[in-house]
């Protein structure tokens, strides 16, 4: 089955943009042309595209079209530049990527710096589960815990994100006086991010057992979670590379000495945008050996 390519590249402004007016903004023609070409496509697939809501939504089958047509925009992009043609910045393509918060706030943004010709839209979800969005087809990259590929994916080593469960000295007062131990542990209020950040239960099993389910604040902000720490609301993993300052002025001191966890982390590609995405995929290996922790040479 093809496609029209002007129908597809208005459903990826909408289901982007969050609106018919934004996207017909975007592709300077009317609404109502926006609205005709959707409805287009959808009587050509048979099936609803989008969830007409503020903002817009994709059905699956919206969301499986949309990055059909961010992928033709980025493979013809690369041709383009192959080809040495005359290229228009407003017309750059769109990659949407899975990636973890922490990865994002610590490391990722100089790869972003260093492919200027991309325009990202980022998904933000736990290292665990954003493999899952390459398994749907709904991004074209994505920073996991996985090393195995996904099916039809690439996949790089980075490195290991090192975390540290740190809090506050007065809260580290207030609850672990003697250190911590199973029982303070247990009454002691952590910090999560959210319900698929299991960070804080990891390093409770390496190193006090099994069994141990504290209170929990949730805070779904890298920044947040660790203004939280230095606030002595709870404590939580952070990552060495963004409480560094506080761990050097005394603001967070970590738990246990010497009982860092490291998270090994992978850059998945899907094998059909690998080649459009090569200097993205150096930008993000080269930051990575810059922020993350490298195995022995």
């Amino acid at each position: 089955m093809k496609f029209d390519p002007n129908h597809l590249a208005a459903l990826a402004a909408v289901l982007r943009l969050g609106s018919f007016e934004a996207a017909a903004h975007n592709l300077s023609v009317t609404p109502s042309a926006v609205s005709q070409r959707i409805k287009a496509l959808e009587e050509r697939v048979g099936t609803a595209l989008i969830k007409r809501a503020l903002p817009c939504r994709g059905t699956d089958a919206g969301l499986r079209l949309a990055k059909h047509a961010e992928d033709i925009a980025l493979l013809e992009g690369l041709v383009s530049k192959e080809l040495m043609l005359d290229g228009d910045v407003s017309s750059s393509p769109h990659l949407r990527t899975a990636i973890n918060a922490d990865s994002l706030a610590t490391w990722f943004i100089p790869a972003m710096a260093a492919t200027p010709d991309l325009l990202f839209d980022l998904v933000i979800d736990d290292q665990d589960h954003s493999a899952d969005w390459l398994k749907r087809g709904e991004v074209s990259a994505a920073v996991t815990a996985h090393d195995k590929p996904s099916p039809g994916c690439d996949a790089y080593p980075l490195g290991a994100m090192r975390y540290i469960a740190t809090a506050s000295p007065a809260y580290m007062a207030r609850n672990f006086a003697q250190g911590p131990t199973r029982e303070t542990l247990a009454q002691a209020p952590c910090l999560t991010f959210n319900a698929k950040d299991a960070l804080q239960q990891r390093w409770l099993e390496q190193n006090f057992g099994k069994g141990l389910s504290p209170p929990a604040h949730f805070l779904p902000s890298t920044q947040g979670f660790a203004d939280a720490a230095c606030a002595g609301l709870g404590w939580g993993m952070n990552p060495v590379g963004l409480v560094a300052p506080a761990l050097a002025s005394g603001d967070l001191v970590p738990l246990l000495p010497d009982a860092a966890l490291d998270i090994a982390l992978t850059w998945q590609v899907s094998r059909v945008m690998a080649p459009a995405l090569v200097p993205l995929t150096k930008a993000v290996l080269s930051s990575a050996r810059d922020h993350l922790i490298q195995p022995p040479s």
